[in-house]
């Protein structure tokens, strides 16, 4: 018979996929302590496995033999005493003299008798031995004559097979008498033998379990070993990532992980070290900026009221300027007062820079703002409103006319009337937005929109603005804790969404200057009076 037993190959394979399946889902300090559970599981059921099948067959080849060699014996002794055709009384007395040997088996004889009748002889036990128990391939075998050569010099052999019946392990044996006689057959209960087979697999079961209880404590210590400074590299890299640059992780051992917290410390050693160079640099910069715009006030401030002068007299009647310059005089006044931006854009950027912009918020109403805005600029031909009075904000005026100025000079400077400028309110915020109805925004553009000093044109380098007023535009509603989007409408033209929260009187934090800010046009320098070009 062919047994199949639990958690055979295929139950052992689908096994393994399931707890692979489930592995990738779960932690590292899991997959180990499983890992490890599985190669000790493995590991005590092969040896138990290699025992238990050793064991078996000492077992069972140790008891088989036993019987086999006393059956032989009893077969010469005994049933080769016999004449060559008995009577079944002398088969069946004969038999019972064979089962009462010390390996107490069950005995089967057949002969034929004077008459040539086949006639039985059983023992008494197992409930009546009888040949069809034995199975026909063995009888065959039994029964079949070899030929007598100089290797085989007997022409009937022993022959034995394991029969199981009713969960019962039996060992089926025969051969013939030698010279004529009876045909001997044995049965022998494997029962003791089966039962001392399972009190060994169990008692082996037994050790693999606890194997492999084992195996998973010591999985358990090893990986929280081994896991402790990989724990320690991850808490390590979450303050370098929050910007603490002074973390290091203590180093012991020679080990791999111990290389590895080694190279970590030297990469955030080198890291801190990059960043206050580039920190450095930045301060310098800025300062040298500010620096710079502050030295240049001085003789701007000269040089303004001396093309003022000049301004005047070119637009007096009967000036003295002689017309052959007159173009140069008005490129001086126009270029002083485009310096002049610049540098005041430039004092506002370093403000935003170092952190030293403040508001001074003020109450106010936004429809009128924006209406004040656009008279101080003579744009009420060229900018239509769509605004309802009432509308209160607390936020700082003069930079609401900053961002304003920046947003509508900007529309009409590149979009062209008419302008719209249209608010509404939503429960925490208002929402101003500035629509021109001109080619839009080309799409490569958008991303830059907002970065300073950008040139939508690489073939046009100059222009009337600075290049920074959506930058400053942008600053200013950061510092209110509010934003500025770009986008092209559907039905044409470019669309800005200034969004201001209701009550700027204790803002965020200004959020950083990003250089791919939102997307949109790139940006004149106008901070109030005059709407000047983008750059």
């Amino acid at each position: 018979m062919t047994e199949e037993r639990p958690g055979g190959p295929r139950a052992w394979s689908a096994a393994r996929k399931g707890v692979r399946s489930r592995l990738r889902l779960t932690s590292l300090r899991l997959r180990l302590v499983v890992v490890f559970g599985l190669v000790a599981l493995t590991a005590a059921v092969s040896a138990s496995g290699i025992a238990y099948w050793l064991n078996r067959e000492a077992v069972l080849t140790r008891a088989q033999d036993a019987v086999l060699r006393d059956f032989a014996q009893e077969m010469q002794n005994r049933a080769g005493a016999l004449p060559e055709h008995p009577t079944q009384d002398e088969l069946q007395h004969t038999a019972g003299q064979m089962a009462n040997s010390s390996q107490r088996f069950g005995v089967l004889l057949v002969a034929r008798d004077a008459g040539g009748r086949t006639v039985y002889g059983s023992s008494g036990g197992l409930a009546g031995f009888e040949l069809a128990d034995v199975p026909e391939s063995l009888r065959t075998a039994v029964n079949k004559q070899q030929k007598v050569t100089s290797a085989n010099k007997s022409p009937y052999h022993l022959y034995w097979q394991r029969i199981v019946e009713d969960d019962t392990p039996y060992l089926v044996a025969g051969t013939r008498v030698i010279g004529g006689g009876p045909t001997g057959y044995l049965l022998k209960s494997l029962e003791p033998e089966a039962k001392d087979l399972g009190s060994l697999a169990w008692s082996l079961g037994i050790a693999s379990g606890l194997a492999l209880i084992g195996s998973a404590l010591l999985a358990q210590a090893l990986a929280t070993t081994v896991l402790k400074p990989v724990h320690r590299l991850g808490t390590a890299a979450r303050r370098l990532g929050e910007g603490k640059l002074d973390t290091r992780l203590r180093v012991s051992g020679t080990d791999e992980l111990a290389d590895l917290s080694r190279t970590f410390n030297a990469a955030a050693e080198a890291l801190e070290k990059r960043v206050a160079d580039m920190a450095a640099k930045e301060q310098a910069s800025r300062r040298f900026v500010a620096d710079m715009s502050h030295e240049l006030r001085t003789p701007l401030t000269a040089i303004t009221a001396v093309t003022e002068v000049l301004e005047e007299e070119l637009d007096a009647e009967g000036g003295t300027i002689d017309p052959m310059i007159e173009p140069a005089v008005r490129l001086v006044v126009s270029e002083t007062r485009r310096l002049n931006d610049l540098v005041e854009n430039l004092m506002e950027v370093t403000r935003f820079d170092a952190g030293t912009a403040r508001l001074v918020v003020d109450d106010v109403d936004v429809a009128d703002q924006i209406t004040a805005c656009i008279d101080a600029r003579a744009w009420l031909d060229a900018v239509e409103l769509d605004a309802e009075r009432g509308i209160h904000v607390a936020l700082d005026p003069r930079r609401l006319d900053v961002i304003l100025a920046n947003l509508i000079g900007n529309a009409l400077k590149h979009g062209g009337s008419p302008v719209r400028v249209s608010v509404r309110e939503t429960e925490d915020a208002v929402l101003i937005a500035v629509r021109d109805h001109g080619p839009g925004i080309p799409e490569d553009v958008l991303p830059h929109v907002f970065d300073r000093f950008y040139k939508a044109s690489a073939s046009r380098p100059r222009s009337e603005g600075s290049g920074l007023g959506l930058s400053i535009a942008l600053e200013n509603a950061h510092i209110h804790g509010g934003h500025i989007t770009a986008a092209n409408s559907p039905d044409g033209g470019a669309v800005f969404t200034l969004c201001l929260p209701r009550d700027a009187s204790a803002p965020a934090e200004p959020e950083s200057r990003d250089p791919d800010g939102p997307g949109g046009r790139a940006g004149d320098g106008s901070t109030g009076k005059d709407a000047k070009g983008r750059a």
